[in-house]
């Protein structure tokens, strides 16, 4: 037997054993994210990735839980290990049906949610570093496992470094000072990889301070030496082509497969499966002496590794072989998705009381997300999918719950003078319709900014241009380039053209057969509709909110419209398509809760301001309604709470390109003004006070310099405060509170607020608990230039380092970062 698969000897022997038994070509062949199998050895083919973000993706039906921002909501890092676990047994399920799913999960994201207008702020967790870095750790453990040697997968952390735009992505630069870099970037990649839960990163498509993220050596080392165990480094899809093509920092693929490689790179996720281009660029840059066979061997001796630590090469003795297509969608997996939707829901106001909801006889909910579970981009396929309104009714059986979308149903007459219909399995779209029948009738959607998604009430399917002719038969909005969204022209007759906004093209009918289809290359090609709105979608919204005891006005985004990857939001306002419907609602005179299931805070402008029952959860998978009718009934008392503010104006959020949130006031950190909802925010259904807070030390020595931000997990030599806080509970219900600590400061370069611990206590009726919280006294650092350490690498990224500067701290606790009612002093002496 090969020594590489003894399971009895250390991974780098076992991996340095694999690696010599290799021909060059070989090694040179496992570069790439499509590595060939070798039969010789009975190495299988390989593939580098599979997307796991929040469930197993792009691999058919899986458990789909909340988005990341939902699962930080929650602030408990059991049930997003949890997460994490159910993920990574469903990807070995899959695997056991397809050998080619990787082990290797790329996720999850640690990308901090500086900026809401970024497309992917879905898929991130907070605007904090270190709790992006906490929970994303968390998630980790999970994907993992718990076996000492065996991975039951391999997370891959996204993506290094300093990404959070999408426009341009490729070529724009996030300019990073030191400080910014070392105290609110790498401290999110930190925690997972010095825990030992993560075995791999995928680098940035963006530069860093002009140079691409993927050529520095500088960011690599330094993630790298916070393990004693490799780290594989790949790269993003196309990143390697683009450092020629579209950052021009190499003339060739030849000269860029030298200076990724030599910049800390491993495998390349490039052309696909085709690993010619990149495997032939290897070769070239080997026989012009811009790479050594040592430098190859470095990186592939990494992939083994990995490939290693997932078992990989143990046969029986994988302790997860036993897992099966039986594993996947199992019932405990469906009790935990429906429990994390619950534990995230955010009440973000509940002024009149409104909440929780008695008995109502009569419910009505409107508005785009009424009763839909929508899915986003590494989202599974959820095997079943419970929107609000099924939630509700099933909590409410004996009450009438009316669904109304607000879209408006309307019939279209094209100049042929005959209506455009589907057919019943929407395979057919054509303007042949003598009169507006119902199979001539369709809703029009307004997601806002004019973005328009139409149903044919015949087939119940979506419109997409995504065929020629066009089809009524999408059962929802996705694909890279999402098909099924058009935007609408109103002309001075009133007749209307509709462009459909994943090709550019206008909707025209083909002439004597009346099929519809969306090629038309401009305006005046463009078919002109004559419109009869058969139904008002406002109307409607009127009168069922009129005959409620209480109205639920679901509204917020599509996942796959006006920001996702590739496309950053237009703007952070609430559409105002989607207002309407609120004061619509609101108007009829019914008690109204306006439901917000988005992947991103919003700034609550004028005709929302002034909502008085709010509250949030992201898009959460699966058990979505239900999650929210436990919240709403007060079956689970509310325990989400936000990791991320949401702005009471845009000016707050500051600009989506500039990264330095210090000199932006952006975050909670800085912003000296007042969010909407700041971060931390979440109410219950009681009253719940603060009384006091006292430190196990008044005064402490400064720590010495360090490089590294310590995170929620104090280490071992670090100097530790313990922070007693009183919070009781006056009220009639149980509480779910989550008792924060802040550090304040006003010093010029320091953060206003710093969160320093966190606790979840449930408190019962009238019960009064003295909740500790330990930080560690290193976490007040900031960075200084003017340090110098003696053992620091000598490069640009450590000309400096971070120290507790002496003074005076006010360590204040309460339940979020503008809510924070009880104070003490702590004093650092200068060492």
């Amino acid at each position: 037997m090969s020594a590489f698969r003894d399971v009895s000897l250390p991974l780098t022997e076992r991996a340095q054993d694999l690696l010599a038994q290799l021909t060059a070509d070989e090694r040179i062949a496992m570069l790439h994210q499509a590595a060939p199998a070798i039969e010789r050895l009975g190495v299988s083919e390989f593939r580098t990735g599979c997307e796991a973000l929040h469930g197993a993706a792009w691999l058919g039906t899986a458990t789909v839980f909340p988005q990341p921002v939902g699962l930080a909501a929650t602030w408990d890092t059991a049930a997003i290990e949890a997460v994490g676990e159910v993920a990574a047994t469903e990807v070995r399920a899959k695997r056991a049906e397809n050998p080619l799913v990787s082990l290797n999960v790329w996720a999850p994201v640690v990308n901090t949610l500086r900026h809401p207008a970024w497309g992917r702020n879905e898929e991130g967790y907070s605007e904090d570093a270190h709790i992006t870095g906490h929970f994303g750790a968390a998630y980790s453990r999970g994907l993992r496992g718990s076996h000492e040697r065996v991975w039951r997968t391999v997370p891959a952390l996204k993506h290094f470094l300093a990404y959070s735009n999408e426009t341009d992505r490729s070529t724009t630069s996030s300019e990073m000072s030191l400080r910014t870099l070392h105290e609110e970037e790498l401290p999110a990649f930190r925690e997972a990889i010095e825990h030992g839960v993560a075995g791999g990163m995928m680098l940035a498509y963006n530069r860093v301070n002009g140079t691409a993220a993927h050529t520095q050596p500088e960011l690599v080392a330094e993630a790298r030496s916070w393990s004693d165990e490799s780290i594989a480094i790949v790269s993003d899809a196309g990143a390697p082509t683009f450092l020629a093509e579209l950052q021009r920092e190499v003339a060739d693929k030849a000269e860029g497969a030298a200076k990724l490689i030599r910049s800390g790179l491993d495998s390349f996720t490039d052309d696909d499966a085709n690993a010619e281009p990149t495997t032939s660029a290897i070769r070239e840059a080997l026989a012009k002496g811009l790479l050594t066979e040592a430098d190859i061997d470095r990186a592939v001796l990494r992939l083994l590794e990995m490939r290693i630590r997932s078992g990989e090469f143990d046969g029986d003795a994988d302790p997860y072989a036993g897992i099966t297509a039986a594993d996947i969608d199992a019932p405990a997996s469906r009790e935990l998705a429906r429990e994390v939707v619950g534990k995230s829901v955010v009440v973000l106001r509940n002024d009149a009381q409104v909440l929780p909801l008695a008995d109502p006889r009569r419910i009505a909910v409107v508005g785009p997300l009424a009763d839909a579970v929508l899915t986003d981009w590494y989202a599974g396929t959820p095997p079943y999918s419970v929107g609000i309104a099924a939630g509700l009714a099933a909590r409410y059986p004996d009450a009438r719950v009316d669904v109304v979308s607000g879209a408006d149903t309307v019939a279209l007459r094209a100049s042929n003078g005959r209506y455009v219909r589907s057919d019943g399995d929407g395979s057919v779209v054509i303007a042949d319709a003598p009169a507006a029948s119902e199979e001539a009738l369709f809703d029009f959607a307004d997601w806002g900014d004019g973005i328009l998604v139409i149903r044919s009430q015949a087939s119940g399917r979506l419109l997409t241009g995504g065929a020629w002719p066009l089809r009524a038969d999408a059962t929802r909005v996705g694909g890279w380039i999402a098909q099924e969204s058009f935007r609408r022209v109103v002309h001075a007759d009133g007749t209307w053209s509709l462009l459909h906004l994943g090709s550019g093209r206008w909707l025209r009918t083909l002439r004597d057969s009346g099929l519809l289809v969306a090629d038309g290359v401009t305006e005046n090609q463009a078919e002109r509709f004559t419109p009869r709105v058969v139904r008002s979608g406002h109307a409607a919204v009127a009168a069922a909110a009129a005959e409620a005891d209480v109205v639920v006005v679901a509204v917020g985004n599509d996942p796959h419209l006006a920001g996702r990857e590739t496309e950053d939001r237009p703007h952070i306002l609430l559409p105002q398509s989607q207002v309407e419907i609120w004061q619509t609602a609101r108007e009829a005179g019914a008690r109204a809760v306006l439901t917000v299931v988005s992947s991103y805070p919003y700034v609550l402008g004028e005709g929302v301001r002034d909502a008085e029952t709010v509250i949030w959860s992201s898009h959460g998978g699966q058990d979505l309604g239900h999650g929210i009718a436990d919240v709403l009934s007060g079956d689970r008392e509310p325990s989400g709470r936000l990791a991320q503010s949401w702005p009471a104006d845009a000016a707050q959020a500051g600009d989506l390109f500039d990264y330095d949130t210090l000199r932006q006031q952006a975050t909670y950190r800085h912003q000296p003004g007042s969010f909407t909802f700041p971060f931390g925010h979440g109410l219950t259904y009681t009253s719940v006070s603060y009384d006091s807070i006292s430190l196990s030390a008044g005064s402490v020595n400064a720590p010495e310099v360090t490089l590294r931000h310590p995170g929620f997990l104090p280490r071992a030599h670090e100097s530790v405060v313990t922070a007693r806080v009183s919070v009781a509970n006056s009220g009639s219900r149980a509480a779910e509170e989550l008792v924060q600590v802040y550090a304040l400061r006003s010093d010029e370069g320091a953060p206003l607020r710093l969160l320093l611990a966190f606790e979840r206590v449930r408190l019962e009726p009238g019960e009064t608990r003295e909740v500790e919280l330990s930080f560690a006294v290193e976490r007040l650092a900031t960075w200084d230039s003017e340090v110098r350490l003696p053992d620091a690498p000598s490069d640009w990224l450590h000309e400096g380092g971070l120290r507790v500067r002496p003074g005076t701290y006010r360590i204040a606790a309460g339940s979020s970062s503008q809510a924070l009612p009880v104070e003490a002093e702590l004093t650092v002496a200068a060492r």
